[in-house]
């Protein structure tokens, strides 16, 4: 079972065995999930694992991306 340590500001490092396993690389999400036994990590999902699937709305990933960000932003407001 790999150990990790905990860095002063709660940052970890994943062995790469288990970044290489979960196809884990710089910048992707990852998502905590509680279990009765603790918590178990997976790789999360973001807008760039759907290119290619979602229909055609007339704008890159890119602009969805910002779109999104920013009606996300306004209805924190």
């Amino acid at each position: 079972m790999p150990v990790v340590k905990v860095l002063p500001k709660g940052q970890i490092t994943l062995p790469k065995e288990m970044r290489k396993s979960l196809q884990i690389k710089e910048g992707d999400t990852l998502l905590l999930e509680e279990t009765a036994e603790g918590y178990a990590i997976r790789k999360g999902k973001t807008i760039f694992d759907y290119i290619g699937i979602l229909p055609n709305l007339g704008m890159s990933v890119e602009e969805m991306r910002e779109k999104a960000i920013k009606e996300a932003a306004e209805d924190r407001a």
